[in-house]
């Protein structure tokens, strides 16, 4: 087992590390002043030009997948990225998790990648032309809507929006919300999970469709703060669906895959998600340690009085071995395929979040009463890791994925006497 990193994996991870240093940390006050003037829902200029500057140097849309990842090889190359393995992405993503809008100057935020990524995969000619290639340019951005209210969307067999079929037309009726994404003015297409058949197996219900969101009868009820932040101007929505009309072209894949689709979009969204998170841990921990060591309690530095080396030390603890195992579950993503590596993305869904909320929650305290204002962004980390232990499936269904795969390791297997059946026969 070699830990050394390819020089590959150096190169793209130093590029995006060197980039975020030189253009992007410098900018996050203009970010910020522009982020708190005029109207909520904008576009900043500040990542449009930074965005720019990205796409110039090449480090543009960095997670999409090799061309031998895709499950319908086509043509179309044009609609190819760098080709980063999920090993090499993962470091590059660990770089933009440590500040939090580093990902879209790259073109590789959410929920843009896991949608283009279903285009890719899943789309066809028609749909990759008209809304992959604006995605991959940064021209436009999208949403996601599977999550509903009435219902418990941590089982998605639960979802009770209709996709139904009238002619060259389908039909939406439904609720959505947590629609990430659909606040930003430039947010011009959704993926629209629903049921095309409520008869059918359970798992063959749900289908996937494109959806503009400037459709009739698409109403954003409100957007959704999370611990009171708006994450304007990207923004979670709750919107109401009546009677929305799309063209029949507009089905990804067929009807009835929508389960088969999302498993390819969540997997890698998964742990696209735990990627960053160990960016954020890492910065977390820095802010931590530079409040300590400047302030001075009862005669000697904060950062010197023994509960806080005990913190420091479990805090790089925790992130190297999230690392470790963000890394091995990339690898076997990369090696045997997202369902062979099942446990161990579940796994570091799991923990990933749960130990940066550890690690910010220490900075916080470590910054006293400033710790929970805004003044040091750690209060609106902590909001964003605890969405997470939500967000794509919830603690719970992935510890039991976990535990079902952990116990299925010691079933009793069947007594099994040999029969002819079991021995090879020379022919």
């Amino acid at each position: 087992m070699d830990f050394d990193p390819t020089d590959r994996q150096v190169y793209w991870r130093d590029r995006v590390r060197q980039f975020i240093e030189n253009h992007v940390r410098p900018r996050v006050g203009d970010y910020k002043k522009q982020d708190a003037e005029g109207e909520r829902w904008k576009v900043l200029p500040v990542v449009e030009e930074e965005k720019a500057r990205a796409k110039a140097q090449g480090i543009w849309n960095l997670f999409m997948p090799p061309q031998s990842g895709r499950a319908h090889v086509d043509d179309s190359f044009e609609f190819e990225g760098p080709g980063l393995t999920n090993l090499e992405y993962a470091l590059c993503a660990e770089e933009m998790g440590r500040v939090g809008f580093a990902s879209e100057v790259f073109n590789c935020s959410a929920p843009d990648t896991g949608n283009m990524e279903v285009l890719h995969r899943y789309g066809t000619r028609e749909q990759k032309e008209r809304w992959l290639a604006p995605l991959m340019n940064g021209e436009i951005r999208s949403a996601f809507l599977m999550t509903e209210p009435q219902v418990a969307s941590s089982d998605a067999t639960n979802i009770e929006c209709s996709i139904r079929r009238e002619g060259d037309e389908y039909v939406i009726n439904g609720r959505k919300w947590w629609s990430s994404g659909a606040g930003d003015p430039r947010c011009k297409i959704a993926i629209v999970m629903g049921k095309t058949d409520f008869e059918a197996k359970k798992h063959a219900q749900q289908s996937m469709v494109l959806m503009e969101l400037d459709s009739p009868g698409v109403e954003i009820i409100r957007h959704l703060p999370v611990f009171g932040y708006d994450d304007a101007p990207h923004g979670h929505m709750e919107i109401q669906l009546n009677d929305v009309r799309i063209p029949a072209s507009n089905m990804l894949l067929g009807e009835g895959r929508g389960f088969e689709i999302a498993q390819g979009r969540l997997g890698p969204g998964r742990i696209h998600h735990c990627m960053r998170t160990i960016g954020v841990a890492e910065e977390a921990l820095s802010r931590m340690v530079q409040r300590l060591s400047s302030r001075v309690a009862f005669g000697k530095t904060i950062s010197s009085h023994s509960i806080w080396e005990q913190r420091i030390a479990e805090a790089r603890i925790e992130i190297d071995c999230s690392r470790l195992l963000c890394l091995k579950a990339a690898d076997m993503m990369d090696k045997v395929g997202n369902k062979a590596a099942q446990a161990e993305i579940a796994m570091i869904k799991v923990k990933a979040p749960n130990m940066a909320l550890k690690i910010i929650d220490d900075a916080i305290q470590a910054h006293g009463g400033g710790g929970v204002s805004e003044d040091f962004g750690l209060a609106k980390m902590y909001a964003g890791q605890r969405s997470l232990r939500i967000a794509d499936g919830p603690d719970e269904v992935h510890n039991r994925s976990i535990a079902r795969i952990e116990m299925g390791k010691y079933a009793p297997q069947p007594s099994h006497t040999p029969s002819s059946g079991d021995i090879g026969v020379s022919r």
